[in-house]
């Protein structure tokens, strides 16, 4: 009979142990999660985020996809992963048909009065003929093929003038097609040029730049951007007469040529096939030295690298960290990235990009997904609640380097910031380190660095990836479905 209860205790023993022992070595290896999260982020935050935002912005300047300094400071990016002891780091190059580059402009009001007008080229247009354009202007408000030839006498040989309120009355994203659509009708019909407003206060230019997609194609006629304040002067005087304009600008088209995103990786340990990617991008439009955008993401990509691979172990999986090139005109090289490894992104966990500048930190944007926003839920009170990025937003964009991914299915995070002082100087000259809040900065970092490790690190994955249907529902959700079939990037 003792025998019996003697065997009876072992077997309870034995069972409580195997229940018990593995809730406490999850305990334990959450604990240690913790841990190295918490040293991963004081590692960041410790760290040199703003000697190397100086470096890329005042050594390098702007950095125009295609161009010397891109490259420059690409090579510069590969150095600082190398530095931080993380061995596999490679340059993913692609190919765009033309490159181009700004020259100068001058711009004039000729009559009613005279006086210079704030004006520049937009991107992947041509020069101006040798001596320029000059002419009356046309204010249009309707694009359509239709209306574009009931109004083939007012255009040709005119200068045109968008109405750019009526003209996007539905919003940019559904009326690009329309916009792209229309360039080689108004050079059939004879106008001698396009001008596109401005919407930014002070005659502060930059806006517009990507409306060829990023593809790389010379647009067929010359088309320019004017300052907010100069267009509805120009409106104003048209209300009273005819007002006529001149401009000439030459820009450099090269021909084709070749770029290169900056990847690096540090390998996992037992889940090392799957992987997080980290990224941001590198390139900056050409009338600024891109502080906000993207200088400050792609040194967060580069600090979360530093700090990850200074821990005593690597991951459980595999986190490659990408500096993109081509982001302005495009998504070229986040375009391309996904192209080429297609096959291996069912491996690809969850993405977590930076593009909105270093402001104070809000949380994160999940493009529009119910089940990560839970999944957030869970890991915010434990990890990111105590660095003031505890919102989650279900907005889904499509306006940076997240995207391609994000129309695999997968997991998307795009850090959210408090975009004011971004948007003060998004694409303008005033983009410029000194606009850059050094504490926001490290704590925006912090959170990018722990984030990827904590996913990349867990059991389980963050969440599944979504079939085709689902990620065109949430693209309808959006209306963004029209937006990516006219560039070419979905099939519904």
């Amino acid at each position: 009979m003792k025998c019996k209860q003697v065997l009876v205790v072992i077997v309870i023993v034995i069972v409580i142990v195997l229940i018990v022992y593995p809730r406490m070595g999850n305990a334990q290896s959450e604990t240690q999660l913790q841990q190295d999260a918490k040293q991963v982020a004081a590692s960041v935050l410790s760290g040199r985020s703003m000697e190397k935002i100086e470096e890329l912005c005042d050594r390098f300047g702007a950095r125009l996809t295609g161009t010397v300094a891109y490259d420059q400071a690409a090579e510069w990016a590969a150095a600082q992963f190398r530095a931080a002891g993380i061995q596999d780091v490679k340059l993913e190059q692609i190919t765009i048909p033309n490159g181009w580059e700004r020259g100068w402009a001058e711009s004039y009001l000729s009559s009613p009065v005279q006086r210079k007008l704030h004006l520049e080229s937009v991107s992947w247009t041509p020069s101006t003929p040798r001596r320029g354009v000059k002419g009356e202007l046309v204010v249009l408000s309707d694009i359509s093929e239709t209306a574009l030839r009931a109004s083939a006498s007012a255009i040709r040989d005119h200068i045109v003038l968008f109405d750019t309120e009526h003209v996007f009355r539905d919003g940019f994203n559904k009326s690009y097609a329309k916009l792209i659509a229309s360039y080689p009708i108004f050079k059939a019909l004879g106008a001698q040029a396009l001008v596109l407003p401005d919407a930014v206060p002070n005659n502060v230019l930059g806006d517009w730049l990507d409306v060829d997609n990023g593809k790389g194609k010379i647009l067929p006629l010359p088309i320019a951007e004017i300052g907010m304040e100069d267009a509805l002067l120009i409106r104003r005087l048209l209300a009273k007469g005819p007002v006529t304009i001149g401009f000439s600008y030459e820009n450099q088209i090269s021909g084709p040529v070749s770029s290169s995103s900056v990847i690096a990786e540090i390998h996992g340990s037992d889940k090392a096939d799957e992987w997080i990617l980290v990224g941001g991008h590198l390139d900056s439009w050409d009338l600024a030295t891109g502080a906000q955008d993207d200088g400050t993401g792609a040194i967060m990509v580069l600090e979360a690298a530093r700090a990850i691979a200074s821990l005593p172990h690597p991951p459980r999986r595999s986190i490659r960290f990408a500096l993109w090139t081509g982001e302005e005109p495009g998504l070229l090289g986040s375009r391309a990235y996904v192209k080429v490894y297609e096959k291996e992104l069912e491996h690809c966990v969850a993405v977590v990009n930076t593009d909105n500048g270093a402001g104070r930190p809000r949380g994160w944007i999940v493009e529009g997904r119910e089940d990560m926003k839970e999944a957030l839920a869970e890991l915010v009170p434990i990890y990111l609640k105590g660095y003031g990025a505890d919102q989650v937003s279900l907005e889904t964009t499509f306006d940076t380097d997240q995207g391609p991914f994000m129309l695999h299915g997968i997991p998307s995070f795009d850090l959210w910031t408090d975009e004011v002082s971004y948007n003060a100087v998004h694409h303008k000259s005033g983009d410029t380190v000194d606009k850059v809040d050094p504490a926001y900065f490290k704590t925006d970092g912090a959170l990018v660095a722990m984030l990827a490790y904590v996913i990349a690190q867990r059991e389980q994955a963050i969440g599944p990836h979504l079939n085709h249907a689902a990620v065109s529902e949430i693209l309808k959700k959006a209306q963004l479905d029209e937006y990516l079939i006219a560039h070419g990037d979905w099939q519904p």
